[in-house]
């Protein structure tokens, strides 16, 4: 059965959100998204200074997301350990866990690079997480692409009213920021975004 009224209507304004915001980010050229992805990954160290041994989970990009691999990079400089999320494999299942990006890539059934190792660490147990975006806004309010992926990784921070990790931040393109998105019951707001541009830092947490 379709749902009907409020949810509906939200679903709907973010599918025309997504659009529009999709459309914005592929007008960024390949100079401009490289500048982009090497500024990201400055403003991350400068701002979180890596540390030795911190659990680091970022994203095999798709071709319009903000390039990873210079931030995946500059960690393992500094001596994290960097993690990438995996797609439960059984089809019916729409879990995700997270595993060191050591070794053997292989695409998911959506086209993305996946870690095929076996060490795994649990969303709890991670100290920053990078998380990629379709849009957000200065609240930490992500519209992602619709799988819902993240909001359940992470939905466990709706049972607290404090914490210290993992630092959930956003990395993508200033073009990305809107005004406001309108929150879903389940979504997992962010603490901070980074673009080019610098760190937007949202008020999460405690």
């Amino acid at each position: 059965m379709t749902p009907i009224g409020p949810v509906s209507g939200l679903a709907q304004d973010r599918k025309a959100l997504r659009k529009e915001l999709r459309a914005r980010r592929r007008t960024i050229g390949p100079r401009e998204r490289a500048r982009a992805a090497r500024l990201v990954a400055l403003h991350a160290d400068r701002w979180l200074h890596f540390r030795p041994g911190w659990r680091i989970a970022a994203y095999a990009a798709l071709a319009d997301e903000l390039d990873a691999s210079p931030l995946i990079a500059l960690a393992r400089l500094r001596g994290c350990q960097v993690y990438l999320p995996r797609i439960d494999r059984r089809r019916l299942s729409r879990g995700m866990c997270f595993v060191e990006a050591d070794g053997l890539q292989q695409l998911n059934r959506l086209g993305i690079p996946e870690p095929q190792g076996s060490r795994i660490v649990g969303a709890r147990w991670l100290d920053v997480v990078f998380l990629p975006l379709v849009g957000f806004d200065r609240r930490g309010v992500r519209l992602g692409t619709g799988g819902g992926f993240y909001d359940r990784a992470f939905a466990f921070r709706h049972l607290r009213s404090c914490w210290r990790k993992p630092l959930l931040v956003g990395i993508g393109y200033a073009l990305q920021q809107v005004p406001e998105i309108v929150p879903a019951p389940h979504d997992v707001l962010l603490d901070a975004v980074i673009t080019e541009e610098g760190v937007i830092e949202c008020a999460t947490g405690c």
